[in-house]
C-alpha cells in the first residue's frame, strides 16, 4: 500500500482520487496552477504544490514540474487521473526513472494503445473480443466504402494522424461515407 500519492490532475477528477485515498488512509498531495489555488482539490489534499501558471501546458502538462512536486513532497506514487498525463508514455517512463510508481498502465502498454490498429491486433491476439471493424488502417475512400458496407452503420472512425493530414483525411472520409458531396469541403 502507498503511504503518499501525488494527484497530477485538477478539479473533480483530482477530488475523486483524493477522496478515495482518504478512505484508504493514504496521504495526498495536490498539484495546482496559479488559477486553481482555491480549488476544492487543493483544499481537500493533505499537501498542495503550485506547479505553474494557469495555462495547462505550463503546469499540469509540465512533466518536470510535476516530478519536482513529487520529489519535494516525497511521494511513493503519482495518480494521473484521466486526461492530461494519464496517456503519456513518456511521463510514465519519467516516473519509473525517478523511482516513483505511476498508477496506471506500463509505458509500453500506453504506447501500444495509442496506436489503435496495433492495439486492436494485440487485443485479438490475446483472444479478447472486439467490435466489428477493419483489420488495419483503412487506406482510401474505396476501402472505407467497402468496410462501411461490410460492417454497417453507425461507424466509429479513429484517426491515424501519422498517416495523412487530419483535414484531408476527414473530408475524404465524410465524402466516402456519402456525408459530403464531391467538391464540397
Amino acid at each position: 500500500m502507498f503511504r503518499k500519492i501525488l494527484v497530477a490532475n485538477r478539479g473533480e477528477i483530482a477530488l475523486r482520487v483524493i477522496c478515495a485515498c482518504k478512505e484508504l488512509g493514504i496521504s495526498t498531495v495536490a498539484v495546482y496552477s496559479e488559477a486553481d489555488r482555491n480549488s476544492l482539490h487543493v483544499r481537500f489534499a493533505d499537501e498542495a504544490v503550485c506547479i505553474g501558471p494557469p495555462r495547462s501546458s505550463e503546469s499540469y502538462l509540465n512533466i518536470p514540474q510535476v516530478i519536482s512536486a513529487a520529489e519535494i513532497t516525497n511521494v511513493d506514487a503519482i495518480h494521473p487521473g484521466y486526461g492530461f498525463l494519464s496517456e503519456n508514455a513518456n511521463f510514465a517512463k519519467v516516473c519509473e526513472a525517478s523511482e516513483i510508481t505511476f498508477i496506471g498502465p506500463k509505458p509500453e502498454i500506453i504506447e501500444m494503445m495509442g496506436e489503435k490498429d496495433r492495439a486492436r491486433r494485440e487485443i485479438k491476439a490475446a483472444g479478447l473480443p472486439t467490435i466489428p471493424g477493419s483489420e488495419g488502417v483503412v487506406e482510401g475512400e474505396q476501402q472505407l466504402a467497402s468496410e462501411a458496407a461490410r460492417i454497417g452503420y453507425p461507424l466509429i472512425l479513429k484517426a491515424c494522424w501519422w498517416r495523412r493530414p487530419w483535414n484531408a483525411c476527414c473530408a475524404r472520409t465524410r465524402r466516402a461515407a456519402g456525408r459530403v458531396p464531391n467538391g464540397a469541403q
